[in-house]
């Protein structure tokens, strides 16, 4: 398990608990660059999924859902990302790389919101707390299984044509998730101080 800088003691009641924690606390997004195959395979795939259902949901909405692409679905990806950027006016040298960043990670899983605005019991910020909570979960039930990944979103997430490869009718695609294999450790982002952001009411 890899070290955790500055870990103050853990108050986990269990072994199983301290190690679960100190796990979560070892993740960080790992860029598709860094990952290869294997990438996730269908259980794992499937426990994620579950892990997302996990996420603090009022009145059970699962206001999300997630479309998995890996080799032929990746080449689909890749081709849309590659039309995106022709009719951005990109090079020839430049619409490789869309395909690329397409192709990268071995497993590539769309985020999809299902918002419902008219929902009169629960609001829309409560249903979006819940599509974060998923991927939040997700992504930590992937670390916890030994890959890494990464949310990625940007422009093509909002570009009309990729949406509508992805979305049914009032859904939102709210970017992907990059999975697989790391090629080496995780690498932090920066120091992180919990007491920036705690306060006493």
């Amino acid at each position: 398990m890899p070290a955790v800088p500055n870990l103050p003691p853990l108050p986990a009641d269990t072994p199983e608990g301290e190690a679960a924690l100190k796990l979560l606390l070892t993740r960080y997004s790992v860029s598709a660059k860094h990952l290869r195959e294997p990438g996730p395979s269908d259980e794992a795939i499937w426990a994620m999924a579950m892990a997302a259902l996990r996420a603090p949901d009022h009145e059970k909405r699962i206001p999300f859902r997630f479309v998995v692409a890996r080799g032929e679905g990746l080449e689909r990806l890749a081709a849309l990302f590659v039309d995106y950027g022709r009719r951005h006016g990109k090079t020839a040298e430049d619409l490789e790389r869309e395909r690329e960043k397409a192709m990268q990670a071995p497993v590539v899983i769309a985020v999809i919101a299902r918002i419902n605005p008219e929902d009169e019991v629960v609001p829309v910020h409560e249903q979006w707390t819940t599509v974060g909570g998923a991927i939040a979960n997700a992504v930590n039930a992937l670390h916890f299984m030994g890959f890494g990944a990464k949310m990625v979103a940007g422009a093509r997430a909002a570009d009309p044509q990729i949406v509508a490869a992805h979305c049914r009718a009032g859904e939102t695609l709210v970017g992907w998730i990059a999975a697989g294999t790391m090629d080496g450790p995780p690498k932090a982002r920066g120091e992180i101080d919990p007491g920036a952001i705690l306060a006493p009411f």
